[in-house]
């Protein structure tokens, strides 16, 4: 499981929750927009920019960086991508923001002397998710990223009285059906193994309600349409098997054999980095 993926899908859905994290979000944090861009020459891939709308008063961009395994290069990357995208666009933005996501302190990199006038720097938030402390101590939001680095039961746990706790109270910076749908994403990613009945009893919500499911599907027929049956193969089985669906049922959807899908499966997991 990559937990970096499960930020930026959460982010591209939910672009509100990333301001929950920010020490000072603009006043009109609602409205910002979620992209990966691409900068050219040198070529870079950023893959967390929040992009303000054009109605802003002030118009700042926020970089986000989420780092689950050591990377000494991780700074050198951050700044030199972030830089470089404002020095392509110099008249979109007057005031830019960063903001890095770390599991832990652990993977801070060895040397930051280099880059300390960012690092201590107004405009640069370093965030490491295992000090924000108890999940029911904290906003809602802050709590669902932490759901990322439980382990296995106590993300159960957690997910659980979440759920309770969203259902009691007054929620005003994320919907209630956001907050369930965001807990579902997650979960998917963490029990990819389990099926798509195994997770919904977990939890006790049904996936097919949610919009991480939905999404997906509709995702997985615009691909079918669009590509060849090899491609079709290739990327829609590790997706609906990451949506917690049975080997059986994605056969089934995909009109494959139960042996093509546990290839396909096999096949996706030899090519998949490690999980961090």
């Amino acid at each position: 499981m990559r937990r970096d993926a499960i930020f930026y899908t959460i982010f591209k859905r939910v672009p509100g929750l990333f301001f929950e994290l920010v020490e000072q979000p603009p006043p009109e944090a609602a409205s910002y927009h979620f992209e990966s861009v691409e900068v050219k020459e040198p070529t870079f891939r950023i893959d967390g920019v929040f992009l303000p709308p054009p109605d802003a008063a002030s118009q700042t961009i926020f970089f986000a960086e989420v780092q689950f395994q050591k990377d000494e290069l991780l700074y050198h990357r951050f700044f030199s991508e972030s830089m470089l995208y404002m020095y392509r666009n110099p008249s979109l933005y007057d005031d830019w923001y960063g903001v890095i996501i770390l599991q832990s302190r652990s993977l801070e990199p060895e040397n930051t002397t280099i880059h300390r006038s960012l690092l201590n720097s107004s405009q640069v938030q370093r965030i490491y998710l295992d000090e924000l402390g108890s999940p029911d101590e904290y906003k809602v939001g802050i709590s669902l990223m932490q759901l990322t680095i439980a382990s296995e039961t106590q993300m159960v746990q957690d997910a659980k009285r979440l759920i309770e706790r969203v259902q009691q109270e007054q929620i005003t910076v994320l919907a209630k059906k956001e907050i369930i749908d965001v807990i579902t994403t997650i979960a998917v990613y963490k029990f990819a193994n389990l099926s798509r009945e195994e997770v919904e009893a977990m939890l006790g919500v049904k996936l097919e309600e949610t919009r991480v499911y939905q999404e997906a599907k509709q995702e997985g027929i615009e691909l079918g349409v669009q590509r060849g049956r090899e491609q079709l193969k290739l990327e829609l089985v590790p997706q609906f098997l990451a949506l917690g669906m049975s080997i059986e049922d994605v056969a089934k959807l995909l009109n494959l054999t139960i042996e093509q899908v546990e290839q396909l499966r096999l096949a996706n997991e030899q090519e998949s980095p490690t999980s961090t």
